[in-house]
């Protein structure tokens, strides 16, 4: 199994409702083609993580590179991994600027003790570091 992690620039900085459909167009893709993920958000930036089979994960992948809500696409990290680090969330997500999205299913609160795992992977690693280093603009 694959897994590869982006980060990318909204065009505008995003609303609540606007971050909600995000959320909601994922998690449906991601279902159809079998990936799983994590997509945290913080004034205006993105980073996500996605696994899968390749072809799969890259049709979810080139999907997001024709978003016009996205621009300033790289891709940090790609790799095989031999289990899932987010076998049950089609989409877990995580606004570190909208605290009315923490009633969302699977909403994660970045300055949870327990936020994502203990797991080491680097996938995980850049997720953890991405959000401590938002967690300035937290209101949680």
């Amino acid at each position: 199994m694959e897994y590869l992690v982006y980060v990318s620039t909204a065009k505008k900085l995003m609303k609540d409702d606007e971050l909600l459909d995000v959320l909601q167009t994922a998690r449906v893709k991601n279902a159809d083609y079998g990936v799983t993920g994590m997509l945290l958000y913080s004034e205006g930036t993105f980073i996500q993580a996605l696994e899968g089979e390749k072809e799969d994960l890259y049709k979810i992948y080139n999907a997001i590179q024709l978003d016009l809500r996205h621009r300033n696409i790289i891709l940090m990290i790609t790799g095989t991994v031999e289990e899932r680090i987010f076998p049950k969330w089609s989409m877990a997500f995580a606004s570190v600027n909208a605290d009315v999205l923490k009633h969302i299913e699977n909403y994660l609160n970045p300055a949870s003790k327990n936020f994502i795992t203990d797991n080491k992977h680097a996938t995980v690693s850049m997720l953890k570091t991405f959000a401590e280093t938002n967690r300035l603009s937290l209101s949680f």
